[in-house]
């Protein structure tokens, strides 16, 4: 019955839960960014495979998290709200690097917005809200800028494209 509020709703304000379904939204796009970027670099004339495996691995993990994140909202007996997923801004890119970049941006993002969610949790004394963010994603964002900022460090250091990037995603991405 549509109306009815949740029998295990506590301790949860709304405006966690408006956090948690703008993050949802937000890890939808992203995820739907990263599967543009496989999508690009498994065409025929970029044929770049080891980044296709990377971003199409990125937005397999943001579709993990979105559905971690929904799975968190309804076990808090909060209602999910979907909002229409906005097209990536770019659907092709220049080099590896350039998509690294975007890729860089896209996860600054994301640490940001989960930051803040920890910040909304705590504001609102809402430690299991608070302790979900730092036991599932914090650590690992942290991990996951890391990672990006050696690939551009890497993919800056050998040209950023032609034979340099080739060997790149070979013997980084597609063997990793």
């Amino acid at each position: 019955m549509a109306g009815q509020s949740s029998k295990i709703r506590m301790n949860f304000h709304q405006d966690c839960e408006n956090g948690i379904n703008r993050l949802i939204n937000l890890e939808l796009y992203t995820s739907y960014t990263y599967q543009q970027m496989a999508n690009h670099f498994n065409r025929d004339d970029v044929a770049l495979l080891g980044f296709e495996k990377f971003f199409n691995e990125s937005s397999q993990q943001h579709r993990k998290h979105y559905e971690h994140f929904i799975q968190l909202q309804n076990q808090r007996g909060g209602h999910i709200v979907l909002d229409d997923i906005q097209k990536p801004i770019e659907h092709r890119w220049s080099s590896g690097l350039e998509a690294m970049n975007a890729a860089m941006e896209l996860e600054k993002t994301m640490n940001q917005s989960l930051l803040d969610l920890h910040s909304l949790a705590s504001k609102h004394n809402d430690p299991h809200f608070a302790d979900f963010i730092e036991s599932h994603y914090l650590d690992e964002q942290v991990e996951v800028i890391k990672k990006l900022s050696t690939f551009i460090t890497n993919l800056e250091r050998c040209g950023g494209t032609g034979i340099g990037e080739y060997f790149f995603d070979h013997y980084t991405l597609q063997q990793s």
